[in-house]
């Protein structure tokens, strides 16, 4: 598979993500990890996301122990990482909170760096939007991580577009992209601006939770269970082999050319997902699954 520019300047990952935030729920050695690995590598999926607080701090070491098995492999790679939030438990944290100040970025970009036993990190987001969030700090830790070679690309997740430009014009930069949740139970991003604003600036998004974080498959969700009804229906006349390919398929139908993360560390369900691209939904097709997910026809 083919590697794709998330925006004009960069970086180029892969048409699907591997994501790696339930990797300890995995229960892999070292070795499987690295088999896995390799796996979804062989099926063109060479990207993967991180973030440092998934697995309480522990999933980037224990990714890092896998690649340590095959440091040859890391050229291959392009490691996504997220930093931002803070969370109680390994660090001692009371509260959780959002801290962007400069000296945290720093000092997470180089936790992440260890952890992955690697000199470079190919993209850094900011995790969330903080309300305490100093652009200029924020810009002078990118800016020095990138002076470094620490990080080559940075973008932010779950950012507004007024949030994502307040950080953007205080960078020498351009930011790379917004991760934001995108599925066909969650429908904000394509009404409120934020994928109108990265098709704009030609920024693909990185999609996150795209089957609704399972509650796709709820047998006690009503809104779940009216687009399924609806994905059975549409999966049926595409010729798609489940409901995950036809929520995938649908997402891929965005003009704003989404990036999915895949969730799971079953090889087989990353094959099946990446076959979604040979799926095509009419308009018609599209919308019937949107007007199951809303509960009323468009306006």
């Amino acid at each position: 598979m083919l590697l794709t520019p998330l925006s004009p300047d960069g970086p180029h990952l892969s048409r699907f993500i591997a994501g790696y935030w339930r990797l300890l729920d995995w229960k892999m050695t070292p070795q499987q990890r690295l088999r896995f690995l390799q796996s979804h590598l062989d099926l063109g999926v060479s990207s993967c996301d991180h973030a440092d607080i998934y697995g309480d701090y522990q999933c980037e070491a224990a990714f890092g122990e896998a690649l340590a098995l095959n440091p040859g492999i890391r050229h291959e790679l392009q490691i996504v990482t997220k930093c931002g939030i803070c969370l109680p438990g390994q660090k001692g944290y009371d509260l959780p909170h959002y801290n962007t100040s400069a000296g945290h970025i720093l000092n997470q970009a180089e936790r992440s760096l260890k952890h992955f036993g690697t000199d470079y990190i190919d993209l850094l987001l900011i995790h969330r939007p903080d309300p305490l969030m100093q652009a200029d700090e924020v810009a002078e830790a990118f800016t020095q991580l990138r002076q470094e070679g620490k990080v080559r690309h940075f973008g932010v997740s779950n950012f507004t577009p007024s949030q994502y430009n307040l950080l953007e014009s205080r960078l020498p930069f351009a930011l790379a992209t917004n991760q934001v949740e995108i599925s066909p139970l969650q429908l904000s991003a394509l009404h409120d601006g934020t994928l109108d604003h990265l098709q704009q600036r030609r920024v693909r998004p990185m999609a996150w939770s795209c089957l609704g974080g399972g509650r796709l498959f709820s047998p006690d969700d009503p809104q779940a269970r009216g687009v399924r009804l609806e994905m059975v229906k549409v999966g049926e006349e595409i010729g798609a082999k489940g409901i995950d390919q036809v929520a995938l398929a649908w997402l891929l139908a965005l003009p704003s050319a989404p990036l999915p993360i895949l969730g799971s560390g079953k090889i087989d369900r990353l094959i099946q997902a990446v076959a979604a691209t040979q799926l095509t939904l009419t308009r018609e097709q599209w919308f019937r699954i949107w007007v199951a997910s809303t509960g009323h026809n468009v306006p």
